[in-house]
């Protein structure tokens, strides 16, 4: 049977360590580990190279190279006959296997220490499986393929909702249907603050809505910036090397003005889709598994079909949304009226919003809600459009155009979710409605000054 590198494709998932053998000019052997082996086509493959001095000067000295690489599901061990190439240091691949070093090494604090100096590309000359005196047999994933009439539905299903809420609602079922994933997030890119703000979840114990991620931080990060998908398939891998050189992750934020971002402790793989519309990175779907290579080749093409469709919609519902018509205002409802007083406190300094001593939300969200209860106390409004807060914040925050619906929605759902005396409903395509148990106090602060006005 003659093996090709496609056939290998469990090898190269970085479950088990691959090993690279060289000698040196007088034939001294060495011996060294690899974080990442990369098939690059089916006569090639591409080696990281962070520390190996050694390695690199035999291979320079004595081109004989044998390279182990082991699948990551059966245990089958495959020697590979392999003569150096070239190193890179720029271009394409150089940068998918820096994304993914820097991706999966930031998991542990090391994405300053474990940085790519260069790919070392190989040609393979002859594969052999290695002998085992135990059968391995076929693996066995536990997941049966993906259907493509339930992808097909999925889709369908994305196509036919028009709210920014019910879109990523159904991206999430569709991941959870259709593949059989139990936890997954979608994050919106705020361009104002660069990062990411978790405004969809589904299996964690708390949703973890408005947590945020920096711009490039990890996985997610690592996939908004460079638009394309990252996974990692074994994260015990990355905890053992963790705990190995005593890391801990602490937390430096001031803990009232930050949501946690929800995490799964059993996940084995993880996984970082770009949410990309018209070539524009608008947020991450982001999933975690318990299982260790729970994410194949035909799993990802799934997801990024899944993930097209909804970045496109958002699009699509940002637009209509914006160009729903301006109506006149209406009056306050009964909900304003009567009832105990709700204190809202709007901190100017990162847009940050308390109700009655809460953390709700900051930001771009925090802003609009400042915006409609200004709108209120001056002429008794209670509701209002997408189109006149594009317009009224487009001049400080320009991206605001891009994703305002989505801002409204994270919004929307932090007071749901704090239960808050104040809560938005959404009226018609565009409109929203502002609705609180009593009349409403609004206090802001910038620096050591606090106004207060009564709403």
């Amino acid at each position: 049977m003659n093996l090709r590198l496609s056939d290998l494709s469990a090898c190269f998932e970085g479950v088990i360590p691959s090993i690279i053998a060289t000698a040196s000019a007088d034939g001294m052997p060495n011996i060294s580990y690899l974080s990442h082996v990369v098939r690059v086509d089916e006569e090639h493959v591409a080696l990281s190279n962070q520390f190996f001095a050694k390695t690199a000067a035999n291979v320079r000295a004595n081109p004989k190279v044998t390279l182990i690489v082991v699948d990551g599901f059966t245990g089958d061990q495959f020697l590979l006959d392999i003569g150096f190439v070239r190193s890179v240091d720029t271009g394409t691949l150089f940068d998918r296997i820096a994304r993914q070093l820097k991706a999966s090494s930031a998991q542990v604090g090391m994405s300053d220490v474990m940085r790519l100096r260069s790919a070392d590309i190989f040609r393979v000359h002859g594969i052999e499986k290695v002998p085992s005196p135990a059968e391995t047999g076929s693996p066995a994933t536990g997941r049966a393929p993906v259907s493509l009439p339930a992808l097909s539905e999925a889709i369908k299903v994305i196509e036919r909702q028009a709210e920014a809420d019910e879109i990523i609602d159904s991206l999430l079922g569709g991941v959870q249907r259709v593949l059989g994933y139990d936890h997954a997030l979608v994050l919106i890119h705020d361009s104002h603050r660069g990062c990411l703000i978790t405004t969809g979840s589904i299996g964690y114990e708390r949703s973890g809505l408005g947590s945020e991620i920096a711009g490039s931080e990890g996985l997610i990060g690592a996939a908004a910036t460079s638009g394309q998908t990252i996974k990692v398939s074994d994260m015990s891998r990355v905890r053992r090397f963790g705990e190995a050189i005593g890391l801990e992750a602490e937390r430096t934020e001031n803990a009232t003005r930050t949501v946690a971002f929800p995490q799964l402790s059993t996940a084995m793989s993880q996984i970082a889709i770009p949410m990309t519309a018209q070539g524009t990175v608008t947020g991450v779907l982001f999933i975690e598994s318990a299982e260790r290579l729970a994410f194949r080749e035909e799993d990802e093409a799934a997801l990024e079909i899944l993930v097209g469709q909804a970045a496109s919609a958002l699009r699509a519902s940002e637009r209509e949304a914006a160009a729903a018509e301006l109506k006149p205002a209406v009056g306050m409802p009964e909900s304003v009226i009567a009832g105990r007083e709700v204190r809202v406190v709007h901190h100017r300094f990162d847009d940050s919003v308390f109700v009655d001593g809460t953390y709700i939300v900051k930001g771009v969200a925090g802003t609009l809600l400042r915006l409609m209860l200004d709108w209120h106390l001056s002429d008794g409004r209670t509701e209002f459009t997408n189109r006149e807060m594009r317009l009224a914040v487009g001049s400080r925050m320009p991206e605001i155009k891009d994703n305002l619906e989505t801002r409204l929605l994270l919004l929307r759902r932090r007071l749901d979710e704090k239960q808050a005396p104040v809560r938005l409903v959404r009226v018609s395509r565009g409109r929203v409605r502002l609705k609180a148990e009593g009349p409403l106090i609004l206090e802001v602060t910038a620096s050591d000054e606090t106004t207060f006005e009564r709403l």
